[in-house]
């Protein structure tokens, strides 16, 4: 398999042992989740990222991913738009506030970025069938990727997940399968219908997922940055927790830039949730080594309704290394938010972005945000996937 310069290969985030790029599930040896790792002493921090490199979205960016853009099964994900916020900025009370935009990826989600990586590593070896378990999103995206590769794909979803998600399984070509009961149930049901005969591409389980998240940083910068070489980030970057895997993505991105001496520091990193389903919020909060499962999920925002997040205890350890931040939020707040922005600012945010927006505003009312702070609020998803919870929101005020 043709690899970029700067890969080294698979290393597991808890026993440290190495492996080559034909390992493509977890450590064997531990059972822990692999993570790629590369030679930062092979990239060229002057030209990295250069726009004039013309390779399609993230692939600008393909010194850092593991596999190149001439063998990549990619549709240009990644160079979402940072959407300046000034109606935003002045209701936080920031110097500005942005909105990273990821609903403009290719199937409207920022899992569109390690989805490429970890369909080109399963498309490499002609594995099937492709199959995982999902909320909604990663669902619609694995099939469309897997529709590149003629690999019979399937997606396990909860019977809550969006009508709009469990469409585009099926118009991509890909195999559904609409388990009862909710995300836990759907990843349960994965062996016990495939028997174990299949190829995973579950989050934390290939690989490539959360390292295909970290492109989200590495775009930060360069937004910001302009001509200056050695650019700032912005002060503050607020996400939505779920799997971990955008947490734990982001966070490595951050740390890249400044290892390779394009940033000076990692911004403060904030992993909001749901109060109805906070497994690695109430973690980080309780001073916890690991996150527990939550016992009874419970928010109408379905891309947070994660129980037990595979990359719960990495979002974790990733946070406190860049001295992070967790924080809870209620379903009303998140929703009110997400209908907010899209009143004020165009943008069409979904339930998760709204739960973001809801910490943003939080975090202006405690004070951790102050009036010299850039802010940027990722969106992971477009607004369009679950209309009706928005419109129910407004139903329910009477509008």
């Amino acid at each position: 398999m043709q690899t970029t310069d700067a890969f080294d290969g698979l290393s597991c985030t808890d026993c440290g042992e190495s492996f080559g790029v034909d390992e493509h599930g977890r450590c064997p040896d531990c059972g822990a989740p692999l993570s790629p790792t590369y030679d930062l002493d092979a990239v060229d921090a002057g030209t990295f990222g250069n726009p004039d490199d013309h390779a399609p979205g993230q692939y600008r960016f393909g010194d850092l991913l593991p596999f190149p853009v001439e063998t990549a099964i990619t549709a240009g994900e990644g160079e979402t738009p940072l959407v300046r916020t000034d109606r935003l900025a002045d209701e936080l009370g920031v110097a500005a506030a942005y909105v990273k935009d990821e609903g403009r990826n290719p199937t409207g989600t920022f899992v569109d970025r390690g989805m490429s990586p970890a369909m080109t590593a399963a498309a490499e070896r002609g594995l099937e069938p492709l199959a995982l378990a999902a909320a909604g999103n990663a669902g619609q995206s694995a099939a469309a990727y897997a529709g590149r590769t003629d690999l019979r794909s399937y997606a396990f979803v909860p019977s809550r997940t969006a009508f709009s998600n469990k469409a585009m399984v099926n118009v991509h070509g890909g195999e559904m399968r609409v388990v009862g009961g909710r995300y836990g149930d759907a990843a349960a049901a994965v062996d016990e219908q495939l028997a174990a005969e299949y190829h995973s591409l579950q989050e934390f389980t290939t690989p490539y997922r959360h390292d295909g998240a970290k492109t989200i940083a590495y775009e930060l910068l360069d937004a910001v940055a302009g001509e200056d070489a050695t650019a700032s980030l912005p002060d503050a970057v607020v996400l939505p927790a779920s799997t971990g895997e955008l947490v734990v993505g982001i966070v490595r991105g951050f740390e890249n830039l400044v290892d390779l001496g394009l940033a000076e520091e990692v911004p403060d990193v904030y992993a909001v949730q749901s109060a109805g389903c906070a497994p690695i919020a109430t973690a980080f909060e309780s001073g916890a080594d690991a996150v527990e499962a939550w016992a009874v999920p419970d928010t109408i925002v379905g891309e947070g309704e994660i129980e037990d997040p595979a990359g719960g205890d990495l979002a974790l350890a990733a946070l406190r290394d860049v001295d992070g931040d967790a924080l809870i939020v209620e379903d009303d707040d998140a929703l009110e938010s997400a209908v907010t922005v899209a009143q004020t600012e165009v943008i069409e945010v979904g339930g998760a972005g709204g739960v973001a927006l809801a910490g943003a505003w939080r975090l202006a009312e405690s004070g951790s945000l102050g009036g010299d702070d850039e802010v940027v609020i990722v969106n992971p998803d477009a607004g369009v996937k679950t209309p009706d919870v928005l419109r129910s929101h407004l139903m329910g005020k009477g509008i």
